[in-house]
């Protein structure tokens, strides 16, 4: 069978087996295993994709998702991000559009903590968008920061899918961790010159009500307390990686155990919250580990059926300029975003574009950044994005699509910006990372 053929049965059968409901990691396996056994033959096809799961597995490097994830459910369970949030909007005061700001930075944590757009839109939504309409917000300032927070949490490291991403790419970990940082920092600074711009001109999208600042010596002190402790745990997952100190592996440990040391200081550490947040690290990562385990033998089928090769000499062969090439893969992934998560689209599409990416002498650190951005614009991008039937789902029953949808076009319009600058200037992409 030619490889174009080979390319549409094997799409068209994960898009079924998605549909059926069935979760990311047992649709990949399967169609793993049921490549291995026709391409392959089957008993020596089926050996050779156990071998494989079990070499891809033992990567030291898929460490550094076990350990994120404990570090998150520690911060999270411990109630220590909530407090570093709450000191942080004693800060802002009466600014314009104070409690949006605010949900910006609860969705990222929660983005971040649960490795899930999905997971974390719906909790915020759940949370968060009642007691901004108690203070009188309208939709697109309530809503709009949890579908952006999303976008924040996929850039900002240290981020769980920019591992998985390195780790399905085989690129290095630690540049995608580190060259998140400037791009989401991009990405903050427009959401709030845009809240604040807009709450300023619109004062009846957030209207201003009487908040009780703390006097200045005690915002001061509990900055100190409970804000400063947890930016040293971000040095010694980043700062670590980024002085060459230590791996990406071994800074997420220092950073896990420093989230217990911390924990235990604040007085949260009990024999609940440990359970808790172990319980929550193995089902997070259990799943992300399956994904991955089957994964290495997908890119390999691939290989074998002559696809890879196939649509790289395809591609290469276009006359058409190699970026609207990149371009065209974006278009692709923001489709994909509509009816996958985002997992899900890195194992189907990565395998593919990232050949035709090295064949077209781009930058894999720059390109694996793009479909960060990108796979998170899709979720939110209407009219199919999964985040906003999320959203919908969960926000207050008189929330309509249409609100939805008005709300997230601002902050995708924020994402577009950060997106074409990252294809202009790759620079901005791959100064930190090349600083390592």
């Amino acid at each position: 069978m030619d490889w174009p053929l080979l390319l549409l049965s094997f799409f068209s059968v994960i898009v079924v087996l998605l549909m059926t409901g069935l979760p990311i990691a047992f649709v990949f396996m399967l169609v793993t295993a049921g490549g291995a056994l026709t391409l392959w033959g089957g008993a020596p096809g089926m050996e050779l994709v156990v071998l494989n799961m079990q070499t891809a597995l033992s990567t030291f490097t898929l460490l550094a998702i076990v350990e994120f994830t404990l570090m998150g459910m520690v911060i999270f369970h411990s109630g220590m991000g909530t407090t570093m949030l709450r000191v942080l909007g004693d800060w802002l005061g009466s600014i314009p559009g104070r409690l949006s700001i605010l949900g910006i930075a609860f969705a990222t944590l929660f983005a971040t903590m649960s490795g899930s757009s999905l997971a974390s839109s719906t909790v915020m939504a759940t949370v968060l968008t009642p007691e901004m309409e108690k203070q009188g917000y309208k939709k697109p300032m309530s809503l709009g920061p949890i579908l952006g927070g999303g976008g924040l949490a996929m850039m900002i490291p240290p981020s769980g899918l920019a591992i998985i991403l390195a780790a399905i790419a085989k690129i290095s970990v630690a540049k995608i961790l580190i060259g998140g940082a400037i791009p989401g920092l991009m990405l903050a600074a427009l959401y709030m010159i845009y809240i604040v711009t807009r709450a300023a001109i619109q004062k009846d999208l957030a209207p201003a009500y009487a908040v009780e600042r703390p006097p200045l010596p005690r915002r001061v002190y509990e900055t100190l307390v409970y804000v400063v402790p947890l930016g040293l745990i971000v040095f010694l997952t980043l700062g670590l990686i980024f002085l060459g100190v230590a791996t990406p592996s071994q800074s997420a440990v220092t950073g896990a155990l420093g989230a217990f040391i911390l924990a235990g200081l604040y007085g949260k550490l009990d024999w609940n919250l440990v359970m808790v947040s172990l319980r929550g690290t193995v089902r997070v990562s259990t799943m992300i580990l399956m994904i991955f385990a089957s994964s290495a033998t997908f890119s390999q089928i691939m290989a074998f059926a002559g696809i890879t090769r196939g649509l790289s000499g395809f591609v290469a062969g276009l006359d058409v300029a190699p970026i609207m090439i990149i371009i065209g893969m974006m278009i692709v992934v923001l489709i994909l975003g509509m009816i996958m998560e985002v997992v899900t689209i890195f194992m189907v599409t990565i395998p593919i574009f990232l050949p035709v990416v090295i064949a077209l002498g781009y930058d894999p650190v720059w390109f694996g950044l793009l479909m960060l951005l990108n796979a998170e614009m899709a979720l939110t991008s209407p009219p199919f994005g999964t985040s906003l039937f999320a959203v919908k789902a969960a926000a207050p029953p008189d929330t309509t699509m249409r609100d939805v949808y008005v709300s997230a076009l601002p902050f995708l319009a924020c994402d577009l910006v950060v997106l074409v600058l990252l294809i202009a200037f790759p620079g901005i992409a791959l100064w930190l990372p090349n600083m390592l």
